[in-house]
């Protein structure tokens, strides 16, 4: 990373506030960069959505046209895919916005007032470095062929990384395990193709139900999951349903289909300093099992 340059943009209104970040920047040595800035959300998204090239963004909440949290959703909203990793400026009354904002797929967040050189560089390089793993994860062995999710190499790999990042702002992380119903039924009932579609079809689900930044993985024949940044005030349960609503309404719109469905088991823990990734993958599946059995 030292040996080249990073391109930065900042999203930052506040003259005062701008100064001090570029003379951070500056301060941190073994580091070049360049320094591209707006002081509106909508300015700063019609360059980076024009396929201008930017290794991370350091997005402020507090802007001209946007305000809190709602900054951060639209600037994610903007981008279909190929986002650039995003660091959120927040200020000291605010920073439950920027662990929000996490949660919902920021790499990071930094709180004005209390970063320096050193914090702003190491946030800046853990950005660029975990997009750069999720690039390199799309191209390695990590992903199913049939059904285009995580397997389960691309499961525990990803799935490390994200509780690295939980364990940055302490917070906790979901799990959902999904086993297909009747797998072996409509194997051999409607043929092996039909059992193909079904698992393809219960893929298409999960990323409707689930944000890009979840890890959605096949981790088995017929058993998925998914793991997650659990927002605040959001109990597990509640993305438990968001599956079952939009597997309800993928039946209603087939109703000549034969039915799809799934036996869910969902958790959430506090991510402490010992959790692996292993560990959580256990829990949710004995959870799974346990609906099963109530379903005999």
């Amino acid at each position: 990373m030292n040996a080249r340059t990073i391109k930065i943009f900042l999203v930052e209104d506040n003259p005062s506030d701008a100064r001090l970040i570029r003379e951070m920047l500056t301060e941190i040595p073994n580091i070049r960069f360049t320094l591209e800035q707006a002081e509106r959300l909508g300015d700063a998204l019609k360059r980076l959505t024009g396929g201008e090239e930017i290794d991370v963004v350091l997005l402020d909440l507090s802007l001209p046209d946007s305000q809190g949290l709602e900054t951060f959703n639209r600037f994610q909203d903007s981008f279909k895919e190929g986002a650039p990793p995003v660091i959120v400026l927040t200020g000291l009354e605010d920073e439950t916005v920027g662990v929000s904002a996490v949660q919902g797929g920021a790499q990071d967040y930094l709180v004005k007032g209390r970063v320096d050189g050193n914090l702003m560089a190491r946030s800046i390089r853990f950005a660029i470095e975990r997009q750069r793993m999720i690039k390199e994860l799309k191209l390695l062995s990590v992903t199913d062929d049939l059904t285009g999710l995580y397997n389960r190499r691309g499961f525990l790999t990803f799935g490390g990384e994200l509780l690295k990042l939980g364990r940055r702002i302490s917070t906790q992380v979901f799990l959902i395990f999904a086993d297909l119903d009747k797998m072996k039924w409509i194997n051999e009932t409607l043929g092996m193709a039909e059992g193909d579609k079904a698992l393809k079809q219960i893929a298409a689900i999960l990323r409707r139900a689930y944000r890009e930044t979840d890890t959605i993985a096949r981790i088995g024949g017929d058993e998925f999951v998914v793991m997650g940044i659990l927002a605040s005030g959001i109990p597990v349960e509640v993305l438990a349903q968001r599956l079952q609503r939009q597997l309800e309404e993928h039946n209603q719109k087939r109703p000549d289909a034969h039915p799809l469905s799934l036996t869910i088991g969902a958790a959430s823990y506090p991510i402490g300093a010992f959790m692996n990734i292993d560990d959580l993958l256990q829990k949710a599946d004995e959870i799974m099992y346990e609906q099963k059995r109530a379903k005999t």
